[in-house]
């Protein structure tokens, strides 16, 4: 794996912790060049700096998904620093866990915006460059939430089936010259269960992340699995939780 990656220039959103972080250090010691897309400056200082103090090659850009311009500017910085953007990883969303009859439409919008509409300008983005390279490929990172529905994440889960919906859909109408992948992760230990603001809800899901949850890493291999077959080769649909998980 570590020849076909190698070289390859990565777009990462939410690259500042959890899974985004993971995906491009271990991208990075493969030889990847990565360019990090996250909302805080600070964290992707830090991840930059592991990354190079460890001999990778990455640059960063202030990213927030709910601004297609800042999707463009990710993009846009990938091509000017290294010439090309072979990979776009759509990282970044939030989750607020809460029943649909609480009315939470704040939260709805936010995981719309985010979840949903910033993997579509993250695709926006990218295909242009993709067309004009005559390759590309693009990751979108969904959750097993969108395949085994439960209550209180009835949003959150229609916003990652979405994004299922529309990988599926780009795959059958790409000519295989952009290939495309969605990843749906179950428990995964990150700090997104951070984002849910009823405490007490934020603690059940805690402590089941905490009993089952998989390191990062776990689905940064799966993205790297992904990206790393030959050019006629799409792996269109992997889904990754721990052996325990129900």
């Amino acid at each position: 794996m570590q020849k076909q990656v190698s070289d390859m220039v990565i777009a990462i959103t939410g690259a500042g912790s959890g899974i985004g972080k993971a995906i491009a250090v271990e991208l990075a010691k493969y030889g990847a060049k990565v360019v990090l897309g996250s909302r805080t400056k600070a964290a992707l200082i830090e991840v930059a700096e592991q990354i190079k103090l460890a001999g990778g090659d990455a640059v960063h850009v202030v990213t927030d998904v709910k601004k297609k311009e800042d999707l463009l500017r990710l993009v846009t910085t990938a091509v000017d620093t290294y010439g090309r953007l072979d990979v776009m990883v759509n990282n970044a969303g939030v989750t607020h866990i809460n029943r649909i009859d609480e009315l939470e439409l704040n939260e709805w919008e936010e995981m719309i915006d985010s979840n949903l509409k910033g993997v579509l300008y993250g695709m926006a983005a990218a295909i242009p460059v993709f067309k004009q390279q005559q390759s590309g490929h693009i990751i979108n990172i969904i959750s097993t939430s969108g395949l085994k529905i439960v209550p209180t994440q009835g949003v959150y889960a229609a916003t990652k089936n979405a994004v299922r919906t529309l990988t599926e859909a780009f795959r059958q109408e790409s000519d295989g010259t952009i290939r495309i992948t969605g990843i749906s992760p179950g428990y995964v230990k990150t700090n997104l269960v951070n984002t849910i603001k009823d405490e007490e809800k934020r603690q059940q899901v805690l402590q089941t992340m905490e009993r089952l949850g998989l390191p990062p890493v776990a689905v940064a291999n799966a993205v790297i699995y992904a990206i790393s077959q030959p050019a006629d080769v799409e792996v269109g649909d992997i889904v990754i939780r721990p052996a325990k998980q129900d």
